[in-house]
């Protein structure tokens, strides 16, 4: 029972959850609303979170209207705050999809392809000549019927957080 707790020390963050902030999780978002907690753009770094602080952070639906020159830094940001034994949740419409195509704000949005960028495992993370992201363990990697690309990505990082 105690490892079980020593686990979920640490913050679970909804990071641009608007006004659906999920239960139990601090909500950080650009505009604020009752359910924010932390009023922060996504796209500036670093975020006020500390380091290996968060043991789970939940992205729903804002990786696509994240500007894809920020996206290699969204994804070394998260890696910096989520714990060595933490995850990342993250849904976005899928590439080509409806959901893709509804809102006249969404940037490009993901395929299977997308996050295999960030883990060693993937050729595209060895051809990745842009530049070296922080290495994740792709974990889930499945188109939902419902139009939607769900992913969990571990850190790679060792017991100290590096």
């Amino acid at each position: 029972m105690r490892k079980l707790a020593k686990k979920h020390l640490g913050i679970r963050l909804d990071v641009g959850c608007g006004i659906n902030k999920q239960k139990g999780y601090i909500g950080m978002d650009i505009v604020k609303h009752p359910e924010v907690d932390i009023v922060h753009d996504v796209q500036k770094f670093p975020w006020p979170i500390d380091t290996n602080s968060c043991f789970q952070v939940l992205m729903s639906h804002l990786w696509e209207h994240i500007e894809p020159k920020y996206r290699f830094r969204l994804m070394d940001e998260l890696w910096r705050i989520i714990r060595p034994d933490g995850q990342l949740l993250l849904s976005a419409p899928y590439a080509g999809s409806w959901g893709d195509a509804a809102h006249p704000a969404h940037y490009n949005c993901p395929n299977e392809a997308t996050f295999s960028f960030f883990d060693p495992d993937y050729p595209l993370y060895q051809a990745c000549s842009y530049k070296k992201p922080k290495p994740w363990k792709l974990v889930r990697n499945e188109y939902d019927m419902r139009g939607n690309l769900e992913v969990i990505m571990e850190p790679r990082k060792n017991a100290k957080g590096k």
